[in-house]
């Protein structure tokens, strides 16, 4: 697919300006009237994937809950993470809830049992504190 680059901003800013002034209802009926089903699907995901990571909730839990790839959640982390990110200035304007606290990496052990990644990497055979050699040992 070939994008034009000047369409797409030239557009993007005269719709940033009608929908700038415009109440929340017209903004929702321009919008359904504008994508096809499948397209809002999508749309509306990406946001719900935002205001999660906002929220500290780690990317595999988004994926699983919204059925999205870890790319796309990725990229939106990094995004997200951004010095003036537009994502958490939107979110902001929102009024959504923004953790200062990242989202911890999970693990799972054998046994089910879910740990910080810090723990089960430091469980993990290759952290596991190591003798010194003895003298005479070879």
């Amino acid at each position: 697919m070939i994008q034009d680059a000047t369409l797409i901003s030239e557009n993007f800013e005269e719709m940033c300006r009608a929908l700038a002034g415009a109440d929340a209802a017209l903004i929702e009926d321009f919008l359904f009237s504008l994508f096809t089903p499948s397209e809002a699907d999508e749309i509306a995901k990406r946001w719900a994937l935002v205001k999660r990571i906002a929220e500290g909730v780690p990317q595999r839990d988004i994926a699983k809950e919204l059925g999205l790839s870890l790319c796309k959640i990725t990229r939106g982390s990094r995004e997200f993470k951004k010095e003036g990110s537009s994502f958490r200035q939107m979110l902001e304007r929102a009024g959504c809830k923004i953790s200062e606290r990242p989202a911890t990496r999970r693990r799972t052990t054998r046994s089910g049992r879910i740990v910080s990644r810090d723990d089960a990497l430091m469980a993990s055979p290759r952290f596991e504190t190591r003798r010194p050699p003895t003298e005479g040992r070879v």
